[in-house]
């Protein structure tokens, strides 16, 4: 199933060179490496394998905005163990037990470089399956377990208001919500709760009564402005590069007007509200992801942040302002990241990533 009309359909950068997500996701590796004992306690704990386990012995997981690798092959991995284990516990060693996985990602997504990553030693059928998961993409009580890391926050697409001109929402000479005016800010979390609708909606169909779902989502603690998180902070930046850029005749200041950055950082509140609005799951867990805190040892340096931020964001800069400009923008906001205090260790503290383990309730 294609993305919906209207929807963005952007990706992490592909391929295998120096400014590819493949090699700038190490954050996000260390969210991943957080959530494995997690997961394998929900497994242990809740996944039902006599009722989950299907005649066939098969079972289907989906690994929602898998991107390229390596980090989605880790948490299926994770989650097959762990699944293995239980079903080894009750008594199904014997028995062959097959795993279905699916890979999805938008269908901008470099699948090719995703499908000549998987492990050789993998113990699953591997497919992809390409659109929005903001919308349905597997048949009804098809899956057992779903999983989403670092994935949710992005929406669907730009808010319309902030790029209309007409808008008290308009977001002129900004590219995200971090700085501006409280109409922009509730055009941002409305268009994250119509998603959040859409994709539990979906999930809920999808997903087996008793079925599971793992989300780790980057949240701000209730009562952080998002100008003191390092990630959204540098969105400011970023806009005060552009529209440099723009006062010397390198990009239009136009364009740069109708530029935003499609995501949003709920407050774990926030989140919680939107799956009891649902109503389809019952929420087991809620709580931090358990990463040890950054320290001044730890915290990346400004390169790897900047390759880490060009991984992500890349497709969606060269789509909007071209290839010209990609290599000068990131020199000038490596620039300006040295000299702010964006990747401070205490910013690191006003974010929060969040594991949520969820089940489907009965029908």
């Amino acid at each position: 199933m294609a993305d919906e009309p209207g929807t963005l359909s952007f990706a992490m950068v592909g391929g295998d060179g120096p400014h590819s997500y493949r090699h700038n996701s190490s954050y996000q590796a260390g969210v991943v490496a957080s959530a494995k004992t997690l997961i394998g306690n929900a497994v242990a704990e809740i996944f039902d394998v006599n009722h989950l386990t299907t005649s066939s012995g098969s079972i289907g997981i989906a690994d929602l905005g898998c991107s390229v690798g390596p980090n989605t092959f880790i948490t299926v991995k994770n989650i097959i163990d762990s699944v293995e284990l239980k079903c080894q516990s009750h008594g199904f060693g014997s028995q062959v037990l097959e795993f279905q996985v699916f890979f999805n990602d938008h269908v901008s997504n470099d699948f090719n470089t995703l499908f000549t990553s998987l492990p050789n030693d993998r113990h699953y059928f591997a497919a992809g399956v390409p659109g929005s998961f903001h919308g349905r993409l597997f048949p009804k009580a098809s899956l057992h377990f779903v999983n989403a890391s670092y994935a949710l926050h992005w929406l669907s697409r730009v808010p319309k208001d902030v790029v209309d001109k007409q808008s008290p929402a308009w977001n002129k000479g900004r590219v995200y919500y971090t700085s501006a005016p409280n109409q922009v800010v509730e055009a941002y979390s409305a268009q994250f709760a119509r998603d959040m609708e859409s994709f539990f909606k979906a999930r809920a169909q999808e997903l087996v009564s008793g079925g599971l779902m793992t989300l780790v989502i980057p949240c701000l603690p209730v009562g952080t402005a998002p100008s003191q998180s390092p990630l959204v902070a540098v969105a400011d930046l970023l806009g005060d590069c552009l529209l440099d850029m723009a006062n010397v005749g390198l990009v239009i200041e136009d364009t740069v007007d109708s530029f935003n950055l499609p995501s949003y950082h709920p407050t774990p509140q926030e989140l919680e509200n939107l799956i009891k609005r649902n109503g389809c799951f019952e929420i087991v867990k809620l709580e931090p992801s358990g990463r040890a805190p950054v320290t001044k040892e730890t915290a990346p340096n400004i390169q790897t942040y900047i390759s880490h931020l060009r991984a992500a964001l890349g497709g969606l800069l060269l789509e909007h302002f071209g290839v010209e400009i990609m290599d000068e923008l990131f020199v000038r906001l490596t620039e300006k990241v040295a000299n702010s205090s964006t990747l401070s260790p205490s910013s690191y503290r006003m974010v929060v990533d969040l594991f949520v383990l969820l089940q489907r309730k009965a029908a």
